[in-house]
């Protein structure tokens, strides 16, 4: 039977202006992705916007259920969780749709779903489940070569899809996770170390459209027709709005086609944005996730434990990773990886598995001490 009072009780003590902020930024998500498949009054429409508000829905019909559940019973189902996500991510290699070349969506009853994105959060949990375990030594290098071990096995396999830009946000989540339960600093420069010394190793393991996009990063005038040409007309995009921006379904280099109509709605949705607000409208974004990455981070200081803690900031870190490379790879500052807005870009697995994330938050946050 459901119990309406507790329910009552736990939706008094979320963190509402957390939920309006992520509903603000999927609202605006919904708006511009409409701007960027808009082509003129009269012409046939994408239905990508429409599409965006079911998996917003869905979105936050799943993070309400999150936010009501007991986190506790991640950590109890930790494992199984992260198997799953590792048989969804072998199967994808074999079964998976091909596009461009890689394998990274499985069809479900005709609904294609990305499993890298779930397997994000199930390497968060099962990280912040291990690592909070009563009596686990911290300054053991079995407790790092362990805690590595589960952030490397997801990494490769996503890695093998290609999508090096979704395996390589892992790679932060699970340092700061560390650093966050008291691995000595020494440990984790160390492993910065090593890591900046096995990049010209990496190089050779790279698809040859992986090396292409840091060269063209490098010089976009190596290919300026090809792969040059996103990089270019997003910097043109951002650069031409100005201080108030061009105003709502009025950006050139969007309606026009000139910022590909394939990427705008989701890996360049922030060119679209600061096209037609301006620099004040993207800095209006920017605080936006700023508040975002406070409300996980206040979540995880009032944490009545260290698994919600840990869940908390791993959930903190992926959203700030995706945030940061997606603006700077949309102005130039880093290469194109792929790496979508959260809560703004359109893509369904990647809007539901964001909610989910943020109602973990939330479920933290309405379970922590009284006070």
């Amino acid at each position: 039977m459901i119990d309406l009072t507790r329910i009552r009780h736990m939706l008094r003590r979320m963190d509402w202006a957390l939920f309006c902020t992520v509903g603000a930024l999927m609202v605006l998500g919904v708006l511009f992705i409409y701007s960027a498949t808009w082509r003129g009054d009269g012409i046939p429409m994408s239905p990508f916007y429409k599409k965006q508000i079911v998996w917003a829905l869905i979105g936050m019909a799943l993070f309400f259920l999150m936010a009501l559940t007991d986190y506790h019973l991640l950590g109890e189902n930790a494992w199984w969780l992260y198997a799953t996500a590792m048989v969804l991510l072998v199967l994808v290699l074999f079964l998976g749709k091909e596009v461009y070349g890689a394998h990274r969506w499985l069809s479900f009853f005709g609904v294609q779903v990305q499993p890298s994105e779930l397997a994000k959060l199930a390497v968060i949990v099962a990280l912040a489940k291990y690592l909070s375990r009563p009596g686990r030594d911290m300054e053991s290098p079995q407790t790092t070569a362990a805690a590595l071990l589960i952030m490397g096995l997801p990494f490769i396999l996503i890695l093998r899809e290609p999508d090096l830009g979704t395996a390589a946000v892992l790679l932060p989540v699970v340092i700061l996770m560390l650093y966050a339960v008291g691995v000595p600093l020494k440990t984790l420069i160390f492993l910065g170390v090593l890591g900046l010394l096995f990049l010209p190793v990496g190089w050779f393991g790279l698809d040859q459209y992986q090396k292409k996009r840091i060269l063209v990063f490098l010089d976009p005038t190596t290919d300026p027709l090809g792969a040059g040409w996103n990089k270019m007309q997003s910097e043109i995009a951002v650069g031409s709005g100005g201080l108030l921006g061009k105003g709502w379904l009025k950006g050139t280099q969007n309606v026009l086609g000139f910022l590909p109509r394939t990427v705008a709605p989701n890996d360049f949705i922030y060119s679209v944005v600061a096209e037609e607000t301006g620099f004040v409208g993207s800095m209006a974004v920017l605080f936006l996730y700023v508040f975002v990455f406070a409300g996980c981070f206040r979540a995880a200081l009032a944490a009545r434990d260290a698994f919600g803690r840990l869940l908390c900031i791993g959930v903190g870190v992926m959203l700030y990773v995706h945030v940061m490379v997606n603006i700077a790879m949309t102005v130039g500052l880093m290469p194109i990886t792929g790496l979508p807005l959260p809560l703004m870009s359109y893509g369904g697995s990647f809007m539901v598995s964001i909610m989910a994330a943020m109602g973990i938050v939330q479920s933290v946050y309405v379970r922590r001490y009284r006070g």
